[in-house]
């Protein structure tokens, strides 16, 4: 289990990584790019990963680890339920977002 605030911590970080608001949710950016998404009310990160890393971090527990919804589903995008993920998944898994994001020029 991973709390809100560690979550937030460990995405800002990395080098340039910015907190911002998107819609109702927390966006974390980095060169204008989101990375992941933080819904607080409901306890659920969303990070964009690519679908190999999206298949290796499923096979974890695909009930608290799986794809989003449609068409982000199946570009990477992630859901991880705080709840049940641990610490060093998390910080893994968005690494993992934050550097497909910052590498990309």
């Amino acid at each position: 289990m991973i709390s809100v605030e560690e979550l937030k911590k460990i995405a800002q970080s990395f080098p340039d990584a910015k907190e911002q608001p998107h819609f109702d949710k927390t966006s974390f950016r980095v060169n204008k790019k989101i990375f992941a998404t933080l819904d607080e009310n409901t306890g659920k990160a969303s990070l964009k990963l690519s679908p190999l890393d999206q298949s290796v971090f499923c096979a974890f527990d695909n009930s608290i680890v799986y794809p989003a919804n449609g068409a982000w589903g199946t570009q990477g995008w992630t859901i991880f339920e705080l709840n049940g993920v641990n610490k060093g998944m998390i910080k893994d898994a968005l690494k993992i977002a934050y550097r497909g994001v910052a590498l990309k020029k």
